[in-house]
């Protein structure tokens, strides 16, 4: 199979020397659940080759209706393992590492984040996200964030700006006070929304004795969540692809600028 024809549709749009800039460019993406497949594929399927993902979670059946991976099969597999088997269908010479492990204090040094162009955040724990971009600030590294999906429903209301200027969104409150309590600046480029987070019509069984998530990990991460929101499909997918979008357009420009 000749390779080079997956990307012809978009080579007509950006030109061979852009697509050739995209096939350098190093990009790494913490979390690769609803935001983060939908990111990962978008980046995959518009010429990035070096890729990263970086995810400690294994799929449970409640994840079907919005991680791209999941599926009746493969339930209780990792998710970034099954990310990357996906990717390699789309472009089989990317080079997709697939890193299951979590992002936190403890362990950001293994990642080596001086070696990628851009950062993808699409960490769902407030504390680790806020570290993620505050190291990311320090050293200088390209990031663009996703802050809440969950608790929404209407596409109209997803917004792209810096997270200084971001409004209704909490969970963006509270990253913002985050780094501003860290001196850092709050000029990150972030998805959002203004639309108001809906609260959950029942309790979830997840976290709770009857929780269905695979018992294989040592991190329970629905027992650490202080609710467990409702979800749709098309929100963090929108999130996903709007990130991979600026990524894509930092490195190629808007092709339509002079237009």
């Amino acid at each position: 199979m000749d390779t080079s024809l997956i990307f012809h549709r978009l080579e007509l749009l950006i030109g061979k020397n852009q697509l050739e800039r995209i096939k350098t460019k190093k990009v790494i993406i913490f979390g690769t659940g609803g935001v983060g497949s939908w990111c990962a594929e978008s980046l995959v399927r518009s010429g990035i080759r070096q890729l990263a993902l970086v995810d400690s979670d294994f799929i449970c059946i409640t994840n079907l209706n919005r991680q791209l991976q999941t599926n009746v099969h493969n339930i209780g597999k990792s998710k970034v393992q099954e990310l990357r088997n996906r990717l390699l269908t789309i472009n089989p010479v990317a080079q997709i590492a697939a890193l299951k492990e979590i992002y936190e204090e403890r362990t950001s040094s293994l990642f080596h984040l001086e070696q990628y162009d851009y950062v993808i955040d699409a960490i769902d724990s407030l504390k680790n996200k806020i570290h993620l971009l505050a190291t990311c600030r320090e050293k200088g590294i390209p990031v663009f964030s996703s802050m809440g999906s969950a608790c929404k429903i209407n596409p109209s209301k997803i917004r792209v700006g810096k997270l200084s200027e971001t409004t209704i969104c909490p969970l963006a409150k509270r990253v913002r006070r985050g780094l501003r309590e860290s001196g850092l600046p709050e000029d990150i480029i972030c998805v959002y929304s203004v639309e108001p987070a809906s609260r959950p019509l029942e309790n979830s069984t997840c976290g709770s004795e009857n929780c269905v998530c695979p018992d294989i990990d040592e991190h329970n991460w629905c027992e650490q969540k202080a609710r467990i929101n409702g979800t749709v499909a098309h929100i963090p997918a929108i999130f996903g692809f709007t990130l991979s979008g600026l990524v894509i357009m930092d490195i190629v420009g808007n092709v339509n600028a002079d237009k």
